[in-house]
């Protein structure tokens, strides 16, 4: 088991890693869509989604995969009505790789963000991965 962890994307607030690679798969944590030291409040959704995309893209490269690897998504959302923007900006980053998902509506997420995404991927078989 390797522990993965890049400055490209937030430092986790509890006692948990960005990411935990091990027998061929990466299993990158639930990840909120740090916006610096502004209220989350004062970002719009398709500015938080595309947010939380670059920074597990970034915990993906650190462990040398990319969004092509992944094999399974987990989104929460704050309102059902914001799946159609996630969507949207989500198969902008993934493009035409469309690995297993499940979307979950819930009421609130921790300090006041609106998603937060949880990914797994598949490790490449060669070159200096973990």
């Amino acid at each position: 088991m390797k522990i993965i962890h890049t400055d490209a994307a937030p430092t986790p607030r509890g006692h948990y890693s960005q990411a935990v690679a091990h027998n061929g798969l990466l299993y990158v944590s639930g990840m909120l869509p740090e916006l610096g030291a502004i209220d989350p409040g004062s970002h719009d959704f398709r500015q938080q989604s595309e947010a939380v995309l670059r920074q597990c893209e970034a915990v993906l490269a650190a462990a040398g995969c990319r969004y092509a690897d992944v094999v399974q998504a987990t989104v929460y959302l704050v309102g059902v009505e914001n799946w159609a923007t996630f969507n949207d900006v989500y198969s902008r980053f993934l493009g035409e790789h469309k690995p297993a998902r499940v979307v979950v509506p819930v009421p609130a997420l921790h300090h006041g963000y609106a998603v937060e995404l949880q990914l797994i991927a598949a490790l490449p078989t060669t070159g200096d991965a973990p």
